[in-house]
């Protein structure tokens, strides 16, 4: 056991009892610890009624810090043994960096056998609640809105692989990872996942975690995970993004059930503007909404080499660089590698209200639906070892 203080840099006043933790926190640094009774506090001890969320690996809490803030309380199950190499993982790697498009950490509780991690309130949720959920907040998500929303991630997604040493392959890019604030400005949330890449290393071979739907087939079946395979992740996410369709739904026909098969179809029947929202009621850039499913179709592509970074994806996204329709292939489908098994979901009361938005026979992804739900935490992700 060693004192919180000597590696988290926080001073205590006399009067303040240091607090300990496992050895297996030396080296995290943080700016902010919170102590339990704080955060027992800030969420009315933890009351159902601030629950926000509820993942694999906990519960997250909507609440009001001393200084005023409101907070997300993200607090992993004392259980869960991988959890906490995911908790380890995430203050690793948000705690050093900042970007416009990527969530804030606050700081974390390590008291006794709690594990927290508290992070900015961010007002309207994720993705997956607001723009393929059941959409109780009433947002109304016009093209320009979109647009900005797969800009703001491309964005973020190119900071964590290009600009951040070591670079950062997030992993889980998923709608239910992305989170909205008051502006609809799009933020990457949950890095429990997240692995580091020395600029010198091409690859890693890994246990394969994320979420099948948004799984790169070479990280999926062999375990190979580079950047590429977050570019897969957010191709999926454009698509999602554009047509306001969950990339799975096993209830549409047989021909619609997988989005990127229906949009590689679409691109090569030239029709690709019959994928765009109809709630949307033709109010969009036609040219823009093509664009931007071409590009997510480049993401896509079966083999790794051929995607483009998130430099040249924002560069294509913004219209400061031409596309090339003749280098895009036919992406890495879904269906030819759904026999892979998928951890089973939790069988909790909000997981059981997930089952309804986007039913597989795969227990695909989908997001928590509760009033005020947002993913800071993941649901029913893949894992298996390689």
């Amino acid at each position: 056991m060693t004192f919180l203080s000597c590696f988290f840099g926080i001073s205590h006043s006399s009067r303040e009892q240091p607090l300990e933790v496992d050895d297996e926190f030396l080296g995290i640094h943080s700016d902010k610890v919170y102590t339990y009774k704080e955060l027992r506090i800030a969420t009315e001890d933890f009351s159902p009624a601030n629950k926000i969320g509820e993942g694999g690996f906990g519960s997250v809490y909507k609440g009001r810090l001393k200084d005023g803030k409101i907070a997300a309380i993200k607090l992993l199950s004392a259980e869960s043994k991988q959890g906490v190499k995911e908790f380890l993982t995430e203050i690793q790697v948000i705690s050093k960096i900042g970007h416009e498009n990527l969530v804030k950490l606050y700081g974390c509780c390590v008291e006794g056998n709690h594990r927290i991690l508290v992070y900015n309130y961010l007002e309207n949720n994720s993705l997956a609640q607001t723009l393929l959920g059941h959409n109780q907040n009433n947002i109304k998500f016009y093209w320009r809105t979109r647009a900005k929303i797969c800009i703001g991630i491309a964005r973020g997604l190119a900071f964590l692989h290009e600009d951040v040493r070591p670079h950062i392959i997030h992993r889980d890019i998923k709608a239910s990872n992305i989170l909205l604030d008051k502006d609809l400005t799009p933020k990457i949330s949950d890095f429990g996942l997240a692995k580091l890449i020395p600029p010198n290393i091409s690859h890693v071979s890994t246990r394969v975690a994320g979420t099948i739907g948004y799984l790169a087939p070479e990280y999926a079946i062999r375990g190979q995970l580079t950047r590429k395979a977050d570019i897969y992740s957010f191709g999926v996410l454009v698509v999602e993004i554009i047509s306001g369709r969950c990339n799975t739904n096993m209830r549409l026909p047989t021909e619609e059930q997988y989005l990127l098969e229906r949009t590689w179809e679409l691109f090569e029947r030239r029709e690709l503007v019959g994928l765009v929202d109809t709630s949307l009621n033709g109010h969009f850039d036609a040219d823009q909404a093509c664009r931007f499913l071409k590009i997510a179709l480049l993401c896509t592509q079966d083999t790794p080499k051929l995607r483009p970074s998130m430099s040249s994806v924002i560069k294509m996204l913004t219209g400061e660089k031409a596309i090339d329709e003749n280098k895009i292939t036919k992406p890495g489908l879904i269906s030819d590698f759904m026999d892979l098994k998928v951890r089973p979901p939790q069988n909790t009361e909000m997981e059981a209200q997930n089952a309804s938005l986007c039913h597989s026979t795969d227990n695909l992804d989908t997001p928590n639906l509760s009033s005020e739900a947002t993913s800071y935490s993941t649901f029913n992700t893949y894992d298996r070892s390689t």
